[in-house]
């Protein structure tokens, strides 16, 4: 159940992203008066903007729902636990021990720890 309202919720969004990308904004009729051909609509010189708005109106209400309905079946699935109480390994423990001593070849006078000469 949880998976086929995800995907009506995904779906709503996308329709709802495309139904706003095609509406005109406020100055998009001021375009239409230097003849940049936006008045030019598949809906009429009006009726774009009140079915796009209605549909707006109603994909939004959907959305809303499926949201609410997703956020309410997160809470009813979810265990009541903490992620800390849950987990039954232990905390590694940090030992105080130096790091192994490398197994470099010594210098000249006989200290491994001295920094190689730097080739030419």
């Amino acid at each position: 159940m949880y998976t086929i309202v995800l995907a009506i919720h995904l779906g709503l969004a996308l329709v709802l992203i495309g139904v706003v990308l095609l509406q005109h904004g406020k100055g998009a009729d001021a375009g239409a008066a230097f003849g940049s051909g936006a008045s030019n609509t598949v809906f009429g010189a009006r009726g774009a903007a009140s079915f796009l708005g209605r549909l707006t109106g109603i994909l939004g209400v959907g959305f809303f729902a499926t949201s609410l309905t997703l956020a309410i079946m997160a809470g009813t699935f979810s265990s009541g636990g903490s992620v800390v109480d849950g987990s039954d390994s232990e905390a590694p423990t940090v030992t105080d021990s130096a790091p192994a001593p490398s197994s470099g070849a010594a210098d000249e006078s006989g200290d491994a720890s001295a920094p190689a000469p730097a080739p030419d």
